[in-house]
């Protein structure tokens, strides 16, 4: 009896693992060094498969449910263990199980910005975050690939390398979907669905895994790009500029203020431009000096008229009396006639005139 007792404790009859860890990917059951009894019983839980691997070869994949191990239901194990004809004998054989469950929450993001050409502010450099969720879909590529003979490989394992390559992914479909700066904000969900397949397809040839939802949480830009956005979009809130700069005119003198230093600075060379622009335009003539109102004199002195055809955006700033970021604004916005030479713009006198009507 202690002789049965002793050859009984070499075999293994019964393989199972319980995951209580919920960040395992790969288990390896542990064998002790003992041969594995023929027809002995292997369990395999719901999101889990066992993988049979003999001599460093991958063997049978069997799915969730009770399973007897004999020559009909692992037929690749059998035939490397060179069974034929039905042949029974205890065997040695590594199991890895791994978990098919989806594994959700796992953070990404770049560790260094990603250069990206952008149609209105040229090269940008912009930063991102977010979440995934992933399960493994292919066990032999997995094991192949990322395990290897691990006894327990677990998910903090992999977070690198998964971080690396989704960044890889995300700059370069960043790249080719040419989403302007401006709108990347407004369309996350959108650029999570686009960076969605073509992550997969490289997850699922290089490690086995398949990403079952992809979220960009954030993408951020420079600070000076986040100020000309802000201008931007204070342009857009504005309006007409021309309009602006009449209506901050008109509040200024409802309000008592005279002469240039109540109006502000800012204003000062616009209201000769204002007196203009209510008798006409440019071309007509000067008005007589009203309290309150700036002389012509002053008004030219501080916005001399250019004496020449062609204007740059700084020059024309300087005669509307405005940032140049605001002659920039207009000339992309087209309500401002110019003419782009490489990346710079040459504004016709004509045009300016044309703008002041």
């Amino acid at each position: 009896m202690a002789i049965m007792d002793f050859i009984n404790r070499q075999f293994i009859d019964v393989i199972e693992w319980v995951d209580d860890s919920r960040d395992t990917l790969s288990y390896r059951f542990p064998d002790d060094d003992k041969q594995i009894k023929n027809e002995a019983q292997l369990i395999v839980r719901e999101s889990q498969v066992a993988q049979f691997v003999y001599v460093g070869q991958f063997a049978d994949t069997l799915g969730p449910g009770r399973h007897t191990l004999k020559t009909e239901n692992i037929p690749i194990l059998s035939d490397l263990l060179g069974w034929k004809y039905k042949f029974q004998t205890p065997f040695k054989a590594d199991v890895y199980y791994v978990t098919t469950r989806v594994f959700t929450g796992n953070k990404w993001g770049t560790s260094n910005p990603v250069m990206m050409r952008d149609a209105d502010f040229g090269v940008v450099r912009v930063r991102a975050f977010g979440t995934y969720d992933f399960k493994i879909v292919d066990p032999v590529r997995f094991l192949k690939e990322v395990a290897g003979t691990d006894h327990q490989f677990r998910l903090d394992e992999f977070n690198d390398v998964m971080r690396s390559r989704i960044v890889s992914v995300f700059s370069e479909t960043l790249a080719r979907a040419k989403v302007p700066a401006l709108d990347v904000a407004t369309r996350y969900s959108e650029l999570g669905a686009a960076l969605l397949d073509p992550i997969n397809q490289v997850t699922r040839e290089k490690y086995g895994l398949e990403l079952t939802a992809f979220v960009v949480e954030n993408v951020s830009v420079p600070p000076e790009l986040e100020q000309a956005i802000d201008k931007r979009g204070a342009m857009t809130a504005i309006g007409n500029l021309n309009d602006y700069i009449k209506y901050n005119m008109a509040n200024a003198l409802a309000e008592g203020k005279a002469g240039a230093a109540g109006i502000g600075a800012e204003l000062a060379a616009g209201l000769a431009m204002g007196q203009q622009m209510l008798q006409g335009g440019l071309g007509a003539g000067a008005p007589p000096s009203q309290p309150g109102m700036v002389p012509p004199a002053a008004a030219q002195a501080a916005s001399p008229e250019p004496s020449f055809a062609l204007m740059t955006p700084e020059q024309v700033a300087e005669a509307l009396g405005v940032a140049p970021a605001d002659v920039l604004m207009e000339l992309e916005a087209g309500n401002l006639k110019g003419r782009k030479i490489g990346s710079q713009w040459r504004v016709p006198k004509a045009a300016l005139d044309e703008f002041l009507k």
